[in-house]
């Protein structure tokens, strides 16, 4: 899922991960490996969201997806992973201008 500047600054605020900027050098190798989206690191790894269903017109939501964990404690090296679900819900309210 690749997300508008508003959902990225909504995503950092709910989760406290930080976005890899489109120009970060390892962007076309992740794309690559795992398709279009807008990627996000923490203490944990990396992640992206996936769009979910719902309820509400109003919001959309999307669940963090964990793609790769660090592999070292100066967290410099992932190892990515089959994609792991969370069960971490990120909604997205609709900016009203």
């Amino acid at each position: 899922m690749k997300l508008t500047s508003e959902q990225v600054k909504q995503t950092v605020d709910q989760l406290g991960a930080q976005v890899l900027p489109d120009e970060h050098p390892a962007m076309s190798q992740l794309n690559s490996m795992f398709g279009e989206h807008t990627f996000f690191v923490d203490e944990m790894g990396l992640k992206v969201l996936e769009p979910t269903p719902s309820l509400s017109a109003e919001r959309e939501t999307g669940e963090v997806v964990s793609l790769a964990d660090w592999s070292d404690a100066d967290l410099t090296r992932l190892m990515a992973h089959e994609p792991e679900p969370t069960g971490v819900i990120v909604v997205f309210e609709h900016v009203r201008h």
